[in-house]
């Protein structure tokens, strides 16, 4: 019969033999009990939002482990509050010049007319450029010259963040003592490279097949996308066509987010086994392995769908005429006319936000509350047979009834993926950083509570730092650099505007920038079986119609060619990926520079420390030094038969090898025990055998130091 063993945290230390046995099914659990009537009034509350985490008390607690994952949490936290700030005013600064942007007050011109092609194939009409005023003023909210300073500002915020960290780290590190900690896990490996390569090759093959796996979903949803977007559009009712760009944005979005959340569970469970196949050798190397494997499924399954948004989406559609189809019946889908910016922007609010909630609220609060009420409903007969006993409950069985504690990877994930939304695309989203504020500060006191209340306490382990998640921080924080250097180049309008302001305007300024970015295109040039069924009031206007993008007009020699002005914007987006990526890495190493990862107070601790332990040093070395000159003073007393030493010559003072190792002294050895034998903590000269003639008077010290 299975037994319930409760330890506490000395005894599970000093009896390791204990899993073997919950192995083999003689005990049921091992783990201490809880005390924690502190820690829940002043941590592990949501009334306690306001106040700062008594991480000391937790590291005493929990063990140093889950004391430097809080304390992460609370750095991280800590600092998106002025990211938060300049996101806002970013935010702000798009709202107070909306009303006066000029490209948005022309796309709103209905003065302008500008006649567009249709959006899909036969069942679609031309449509006025104005109908789409809306789109292009939300599109200026996000992208407008702040956003730059904002990207850059986030950059250097993730460096500064890491360094932060580093410096709290380090006065953690010497306030609990943890700078001399060393691994103490040691494995002896028996298993060669051939035993171990079947286990790699289903690894390489399994993750390769998890990304295809990514891939394909974001596929489905792209042709979701566009079939969707087909049938709308020949929808006789106006206001379902009028809708369609929403509709079909709106519902692939949550569709993503869905298969998202369905996806990381499955690449959770992948993640361990495909790690226990390579039979690691010690639990830090597999919590290591495990980890990389997570974040690479998961990141690939959160980011995709983004990245397709930012950099794909729009691409490869073709123009009017010519356009890339799927399944040879439907468009490759186009952004919108205000840019993919908008698409983006929704794209990653809702993603960020959803798995925020849903993960907060079902997977962190409602799965463990609903596991506990199968736990106690299982175990409402044996609580029935104690209440007849009228025996209260002990301390092992109410622990014993919690949720076993399963290791602080999911907690850094969650973490790790939302800080990669924060800073890989917040050029796109300013406001990222508020919501995630927003989030941590709940996220704080609700992990807090889970730890407390819902799971077992788990055995304390010691960790001098966070490990292999500040190279993963680190390496996402360079990542982000890139991403955003290419987002604010290749997919806002910026780099457009900033081309035909200084080049192609003849007044300095925007007017006039949306008619030229749009080029011409002669409707009789459509393939056959895709014209539009041309409405009665476009009649006078469908002599040629317009589209975004750089092309010579069909009246050109080279017509539907790429334009000059094409590859002049192109060439500025690509000196700005470069003049922005050398910028802000000279400015993170400029921060990283000032900024010393030893804080002061520590290194002047250290400093006294050493000074102190030198003081010691040189008290034991005079004490020894004194010790010494007293017992040669004795060796060289005057003997019968002796001759006395030349008075110049003195008493040979041992300095320098004061530190020999101690022996008996010449004056016992030869008179057989003329009084007690000294024992001295210091070393002695008189060990060696010395004879008793004068050395000669030109010697100076150190050579008869030598001689002895």
């Amino acid at each position: 019969m299975s037994l319930s063993l409760s330890l506490s945290l000395s005894l599970s230390h000093s009896f390791p033999g204990i899993s073997t046995l919950i192995a083999k099914g003689i005990y049921d659990a091992a783990f201490p009990l809880h005390d924690v009537s502190v820690l829940h009034e002043e941590w592990a509350r949501y009334s306690a939002f306001y106040k700062y985490q008594p991480i000391d008390l937790v590291r005493k607690y929990f063990g140093e482990k889950i004391g430097l994952y809080f304390a992460w949490l609370g750095v991280y936290t800590q600092l998106l509050i002025p990211a938060s700030i300049v996101g806002i005013i970013v935010f702000g600064y798009g709202v107070a010049t909306v009303d006066t942007n000029i490209p948005s007050l022309e796309m709103c011109d209905e003065r302008l007319n500008f006649t567009m092609c249709p959006l899909c194939d036969g069942a679609c009409d031309f449509w006025q450029l104005s109908t789409a005023c809306g789109t292009a003023r939300a599109s200026h909210l996000f992208d407008n010259p702040a956003t730059v300073f904002f990207a850059i500002f986030m950059s250097l915020w993730a460096v500064l963040f890491l360094e932060h960290w580093k410096r709290r780290q380090i006065s953690l590190s010497f306030s609990w003592d943890l700078t001399g900690i060393e691994e103490d896990e040691t494995a002896i490996d028996k298993l060669t490279w051939k035993d171990r390569l079947p286990g790699y090759f289903i690894n390489v093959s399994s993750i390769l097949f998890m990304f295809g796996l990514t891939f394909s979903a974001v596929f489905g949803v792209i042709v979701y996308r566009i079939t969707v977007s087909a049938l709308m559009a020949m929808s006789p009712d106006p206001e379902t066509k009028s809708n369609v760009r929403v509709t079909v944005t709106a519902t692939a979005v949550i569709i993503n987010l869905v298969v998202i959340l369905i996806l990381d569970e499955i690449y959770g469970a992948v993640a361990v086994w495909l790690t226990e196949l390579e039979i690691p050798k010690t639990e830090t190397n597999f919590e290591e392995r495990l980890i990389l494997k997570a974040f690479l499924l998961k990141f690939m399954n959160a980011y995709a769908p983004i990245f397709y948004v930012a950099f794909f989406k729009g691409r490869f559609a073709g123009r009017p005429g010519n356009y890339v189809y799927v399944f040879n019946d439907y468009r490759m889908e186009e952004c919108a006319p205000g840019g993919c910016l908008i698409e983006l922007c929704i794209q990653l609010s809702i993603i960020m936000l959803g798995k925020q909630l849903i993960q907060n609220n079902i997977f962190e609060i409602g799965i463990p509350k609903l596991k506990k009420l199968v736990r106690a409903l299982k175990a409402k007969g044996s609580a029935e047979k104690e209440r007849e006993e009228e025996r209260p409950p002990q301390q092992w069985n109410l622990d014993y009834a919690l949720a076993a504690f399963e290791g602080l990877t999911p907690e850094y994930m969650e973490m790790i993926i939302q800080f990669g939304f924060v800073s890989l695309f917040v050029a796109s989203f300013p406001l990222a950083p508020l919501f995630a504020l927003l989030n941590n500060v709940i996220e704080i006191r609700l992990d807090a509570k889970k730890f407390v209340t819902e799971l077992r306490r788990p055995v304390a382990v010691r960790a001098k730092d966070i490990g292999i998640w500040y190279n993963i921080l680190s390496g996402m924080g360079k990542f982000s650099v890139i991403i955003n250097a290419f987002v604010i180049s290749f997919t806002s309008d910026f780099i457009p505007r900033l081309v035909y302001q200084y080049m192609y305007s003849q007044t300095g300024t925007m007017h006039g920038f949306i008619d030229h970015t749009l080029s011409y295109f002669n409707v009789s040039n459509f393939k056959p079986g895709t014209a539009p069924q041309i409405s009665p009031f476009l009649l006078p206007f469908v002599f040629s119609s317009r589209y975004k993008d750089y092309r010579e007009p069909p009246w050109s020699q080279d017509a539907y060619q790429f334009s000059k002005q094409y590859w002049c914007v192109l060439a500025a987006r690509l000196a700005f990926v470069i003049l922005f990526q050398n910028l802000v890495m000279f400015l993170s190493l400029v921060v990283a520079w000032v900024i010393p990862d030893v804080p002061k107070t520590i290194m002047e601790q250290l400093k006294r420390e050493k000074k102190l332990l030198v003081d010691v040093f040189l008290r034991e070395e005079k004490e020894k030094f004194q010790l010494i000159q007293s017992l040669f003073a004795k060796d060289t007393a005057p003997q019968p038969g002796s001759q006395v030493p030349h008075p110049g010559q003195g008493i040979p003072l041992p300095g320098r090898y004061s530190t020999l190792p101690p022996g008996p002294t010449q004056a016992t050895t030869e008179d057989g025990g003329g009084g007690p034998r000294v024992r001295c903590r210091a070393a002695s000269f008189s060990q060696f055998t010395r004879k008793n003639t004068p050395l000669p008077r030109n010697e100076n010290e150190n050579s008869r130091h030598t001689a002895v």
